[in-house]
């Protein structure tokens, strides 16, 4: 399996989430903001940092990159796409995922070990999990708190929309510890932690990260396996 991992002019993470990748058994492929090409990938993960600087808004600029006017065409047909911190905040710009990510309500940024409860596991990115599992990753950002209209968090609840909560405290001030969320299809998924982080037992808190790319990976191959010869 071939996952495509986007580099923005200011991204951070784009690294450790290509070494993520390999880590769960595929092969990382780089893409470029600026090559709307996505190289036939099979899945494309948007990194964490801060694309372009942060001007405008979080992610505002990164939406009309090249490359994801062409993540979102793919998506839209369901590619399956993982938005991590800053990857979140542009999934949420280009209207792939409803809300924002606002300014953390403490107006601190936030880095610590986090944990998280996983809510549902029936998206492309979730599926190695168990319904109700804590798992533990980093958190780092300054403007990662989750918010939406009523009406949008009322129907994330009723969808089964909502993949994973902050537990044992809320590092932003997101709203209902809202931690992830899914598009109606579950191929699309934004987190605000790392999972990226914790995939390594030298360098992370656990290796609960890793769940996230090999569910992707069991994801793809069953939807291989399906395909009629």
């Amino acid at each position: 399996m071939r996952i495509g991992v986007v580099t923005f002019p200011g991204s951070l993470d784009d690294g450790d989430a290509a070494r993520a990748v390999r880590l769960a058994g595929a092969e990382a492929v780089r893409l470029w903001h600026a090559d709307p090409d996505l190289h036939g990938v099979d899945a494309v993960v948007l990194p964490g940092g801060f694309s372009y600087g942060d001007y405008l808004r979080c992610g505002a600029i990164a939406r009309f990159s090249p490359a994801m006017e062409s993540i979102i065409d793919a998506a839209n047909g369901g590619l399956p796409v993982l938005g991590i911190c800053n990857g979140f905040q542009i999934l949420c710009e280009a209207h792939l995922l409803p809300g924002a990510l606002t300014r953390n309500q403490h107006l601190h940024f936030r880095n610590r070990d986090q944990w998280l409860k996983v809510e549902s596991t029936s998206t492309a990115w979730t599926g190695t999990f168990t319904d109700g599992q804590e798992i533990l990753i980093p958190v780092k950002n300054g403007e990662g708190c989750y918010v939406a209209d009523q009406r949008t968090l009322d129907a994330l609840e009723a969808e089964g929309r909502v993949v994973a909560r902050y537990i044992r405290g809320n590092p932003n001030g997101s709203q209902r510890d809202i931690a992830a969320i899914t598009n109606e299809r579950g191929n699309v998924v934004g987190i605000m932690p790392h999972p990226e982080h914790a995939v390594e037992a030298l360098t992370g808190p656990s290796l609960d990260g890793l769940g996230l790319f090999a569910s992707v990976l069991a994801h793809l191959a069953g939807k291989s396996a399906a395909v009629p010869a």
